[in-house]
């Protein structure tokens, strides 16, 4: 059995400033520093050593990683976030309430079902490809979100926290949702 520890970005300015971000960027905040920060004490705490780590290809979910675990790590541009297209940087006011369904492909964004198809695949894979037993993956919102209510449909789901982890059990291309953290207000 492998664990898969699928995280969320700390906070980021367009968080702060209520923009949309999609495939665009904005640094972290101290604050979303100090979410990351309370990520790897919460690892620390609960004595779990992370084998392998992964994050998208944005800034933000580098720099959280980096802050979380010292591991190398391989970004890979399956683990973006939702694609916005010309929604991206606007104010979140703009934005609908999902599931979106194809509401951004005319704006150049991409489709619920093309975000569920990258995440499960890309995730799939790293967890299929990982010699390691806790393997850390740190992606946006959107993208937990998505990969969450594929694997976990049942359940009822909350917005993922900035540095929230969901964390799954995997077995022979089998996630079952262990544990939905908070690192922020978790108990050691």
């Amino acid at each position: 059995m492998k664990t898969l520890y699928l995280m969320r970005h700390g906070e980021t300015l367009f968080n702060q400033l209520r923009r949309i971000q999609g495939w665009c960027d904005s640094p972290l905040t101290a604050k979303g520093i100090g979410q990351a920060l309370a990520a790897r004490q919460w690892f620390a705490a609960q004595g779990i050593t992370l084998d392998e780590a992964y994050c998208s290809t944005a800034e933000r979910a580098t720099d959280t990683l980096e802050l979380v675990t010292k591991l190398p790590y391989l970004r890979k541009k399956g683990l973006r976030e939702h694609g916005f297209g010309q929604f991206e940087g606007q104010p979140e006011y703009l934005n609908p309430t999902p599931p979106y369904g194809d509401f951004f492909v005319p704006w150049g964004g991409e489709s619920d079902a093309q975000l569920e198809a990258r995440i499960t695949q890309t995730i799939g894979t790293i967890m299929e490809q990982a010699t390691g037993a806790n393997i850390l993956v740190v992606s946006h919102a959107g993208a937990c979100h998505t990969f969450l209510q594929h694997y976990a449909p049942n359940q009822l789901h909350q917005r993922l926290p900035n540095a929230g982890i969901i964390i799954f059990d995997y077995v022979q291309g089998d996630f079952k949702l262990r544990q939905i953290v908070d690192p922020q207000n978790a108990q050691a």
